[in-house]
């Protein structure tokens, strides 16, 4: 399905080291037509560090979208009851996103949008980037491997040898991972082989 004219939840968590990429890609996904809304956690709202400040990526979320990013439970709750989305992106997707998401905890803004929005019964897509992704986070990967309307980005191990527990998604396969959701259809492969 085309992402043209459809809306699109962008939740952002704090595995800064993707925003480079990330970024790329929601311009990327802008191009496509779709109307993007921005929705940042808490880490992403009030971090600093090495990979840019808080304020430069709201600033940024902001100019490539043209919407002010959603920053508080209360400005996510309506996508549920409103129906506002077509379909909400966590990218990048922590492990600690990961395991509230699957243990239904909501304490942040992306993990209100995606709780709201999988009431609808509509697709959320996950862009893991988590350290422990083959050791704490694993049993959380799988659980939701196996949940309705969940759909992964394709992800593989990043550095083997000195992380061996880290994986990252492919940043270029956002957008197919989105198309095919909306089709209710997951991307395969989903596991990688290492670069």
């Amino acid at each position: 399905m085309t992402l043209e004219g459809k809306e699109i939840g962008f939740a952002m968590t704090g595995s800064f080291c993707t925003f480079k990429v990330i970024f790329k890609q929601l311009e990327e996904l802008v191009k496509t037509g779709a109307h993007i809304t921005p929705i940042f956690s808490n880490a992403v709202q009030n971090i600093d560090c090495r990979f840019g400040n808080s304020k430069e990526f709201y600033e940024k979320a902001k100019k490539i979208t043209g919407k002010e990013p959603i920053t508080t439970l209360e400005g996510a709750e309506p996508i549920g009851p409103k129906a506002l989305l077509d379909l909400v992106i966590i990218a990048p997707c922590t492990g600690n996103t990961l395991a509230k998401l699957t243990y239904a905890m909501i304490d942040s803004p992306v993990l209100m949008a995606a709780k709201a929005h999988l009431r609808n019964d509509r697709p959320v897509v996950i862009f893991p980037s988590t350290n422990d992704a083959l050791s704490m986070n694993f049993k959380n990967i799988g659980a939701l491997l196996n949940c309705k309307n969940i759909y992964f980005v394709p992800f593989r191990q990043d550095s083997y040898k000195s992380k061996p527990n880290s994986m990252v998604a492919n940043p270029e396969l956002i957008l197919p991972t989105m198309e095919l959701a909306l089709d209710g259809k997951q991307i395969q492969p989903i596991i990688l082989a290492p670069k």
